[in-house]
């Protein structure tokens, strides 16, 4: 049972500061909050904060708070659970430096449940106290209490700023989360891709109908990503724009990856020695630098000092809902013909480790609702080109033969079978660039011994709109809904851009997903009872 921490044990207790270590002129481009005014010191003296603030894995007490300067200076953390800050807890944060392109963070813990704690970051200039940046302020809320009547509410999307199209000022700029921001969520699961390092983004671009894209541009998203400069500055560009800010400053975030981050569809064995848009062909050292910069802008808690790069955690939303964060991009083993009979380091999707993580996760939790957050989806056939022999090749878990699982699905086989007494586990996922409903049922499937679930798809963010997808039958999936564009690689003017919401009724524990466009419009909704209550 989660005990309630009283104010003022919050207020007492403070906080832990934990974290900032080092891992290896319009509207859209203006900062908000307050500053704190020296006198005699100019305004380019001062620190700016230049992506925002950010709050991340919010679970149990605990709390990531995340910003940026643009030069050495000491995040200066306060918080209270009074917007008057009149009781306020102060935390003399990390220093931010070029070893982690200035970002910090802190690790807030004793925070009382079923509360909104407000915060206030700012950065000092370590030689001189009076040269400060200016305040920014932002508010989220902690997990619920055991027992609370509150629904729980979050949204989740992926595939941001892909296919060229990035930040049009003209448009309004990453539009999709201003109406996720009003729908007011609890949190926001981002499902990968949160870049396209492997796309650059020109001034303009040609839209259907001959209609003309414009984006903001900096040096770093003008051609594919390849130093470590060029993955920190694709990250920096999203955070350009003021949507986001505004959204981040309100909604905590949980950041996975994908393939993006690096490059198109990439693993261990990709190979880029065709690719004349790279001179830099070694894909383990783009991986490095990718997953570097990925874990410096991500407001997510570093799992621990023996594996502080893994990314795959469970994020505990109280009693209705955990959150199994899963990385199918780090384990797998090479895109194949994914016909293998056996399981082997060949076929390995998430790999034995993680999978073995998720299974007794998923038996040990006792939240009402289990949520798997997976990068791809289970059933949709997303291919990879074709061998020197015309094969082809896959880049998700299906294989395109619709009978019994080979390859990659056999490990995702043996995964809903040992998790097939759990109750309320549902599947969330972006990758494909439109929104869908499937559900898995094992009287339709040729491998039967799972329970039916349901898959919901959701994406892209700002970025080119493709679809449908063909479903691979061998897990028995149906498209209850889908919507995709007419002309592939539609851009946001389209309007086929989608987030989705999960609703959980504290009352009736039934949840429902809904699916929405980004003017907030809905598209689709599914109300699912809870088993066993």
């Amino acid at each position: 049972m989660t005990s309630f921490i009283s104010r003022r044990r919050f207020l007492s207790q403070g906080g832990v500061l934990a974290g900032g270590s080092a891992l290896g002129g319009s509207l859209l481009l203006q900062g908000c909050g307050g500053s704190h005014a020296a006198i005699g010191v100019s305004d380019s003296e001062r620190p700016k904060m230049p992506s925002g603030i950010q709050f991340g894995d919010i679970t149990d007490n605990r709390a990531i708070i995340w910003s940026r300067s643009d030069r050495n200076a000491q995040m200066i953390v306060e918080y209270d659970t009074s917007e008057r800050f009149s009781n306020a807890s102060r935390i003399a944060g990390p220093y931010a430096s070029d070893a982690t392109d200035f970002t910090t963070r802190v690790d807030l813990s004793g925070l009382p449940a079923g509360q909104t704690v407000f915060v206030r970051v700012r950065y000092v200039d370590p030689d001189n106290s009076r040269i400060e940046s200016e305040t920014l302020s932002g508010q989220f809320r902690t997990t619920p209490a055991a027992g609370a009547t509150r629904a729980v509410r979050f949204h989740w999307s992926g595939d941001q700023c892909g296919q060229g199209w990035g930040i049009n000022t003209d448009f309004g700029g990453m539009k999709i989360y201003e109406a996720m921001r009003l729908r007011d969520p609890d949190f926001f699961v981002h499902n990968g891709d949160t870049i396209y390092a492997d796309g650059p983004i020109l001034a303009q671009v040609t839209a259907e109908n001959g209609q003309i894209w414009r984006n903001l541009v900096t040096e770093e998203v003008s051609k594919v990503a390849e130093t470590l400069k060029e993955y920190r500055g694709r990250h920096a560009y999203n955070m350009m724009d003021a949507n986001f800010r505004k959204f981040a400053a309100q909604v905590p975030q949980v950041w996975q990856w994908d393939d993006h981050e690096v490059t198109n569809n990439y693993s261990a064995a990709k190979d880029l020695s065709a690719d004349a848009r790279y001179t830099e062909k070694s894909i383990a050292t783009l991986t490095a630098r990718g997953r570097r910069a990925f874990l410096e802008y991500a407001p997510m808690r570093y799992y621990k000092q023996s594996e502080p790069q893994r990314i795959y955690r469970a994020i505990s939303h109280g009693p209705l809902l955990d959150v199994f964060v899963v990385d199918m991009r780090s384990y797998r083993g090479p895109n194949s013909t994914n016909l293998q009979t056996t399981e082997d380091a060949g076929s390995a999707f998430l790999g034995s480790e993680q999978v073995e993580w998720l299974i007794a996760g998923l038996k040990a939790s006792t939240a009402t609702w289990k949520v798997i957050s997976a990068d791809m989806p289970i059933g949709l056939n997303v291919g990879d080109g074709k061998d020197a022999q015309g094969n082809a090749l896959w880049e998700a878990l299906a294989n395109g033969n619709d009978g019994v699982p080979l390859g990659r699905e056999l490990e995702m086989a043996r995964l809903l079978s040992s998790i097939k007494a759990v109750p309320n586990v549902v599947w969330i996922t972006t990758d494909v660039h439109y929104c869908a409903a499937h559900y898995y049922d094992p009287a339709k499937a040729q491998f039967t011994n799972f329970s039916p679930f349901w898959e919901f798809v959701a994406g892209p963010m700002n970025a080119g709109a493709f679809g449908p997808g063909v479903l691979d039958k061998t897990f028995g999936p149906t498209a209850v809904f889908s919507k995709s564009p007419l002309i592939q690689n539609s851009s946001p003017f389209a309007g086929y851009q989608f987030f989705g919401e999960v609703n959980i009724d504290p009352r009736t524990k039934a949840m429902t997903v809904e699916l929405f466009n980004l003017d907030g419009v809905s598209q689709f909704a599914q109300t699912i009872p809870a088993a066993g209550v």
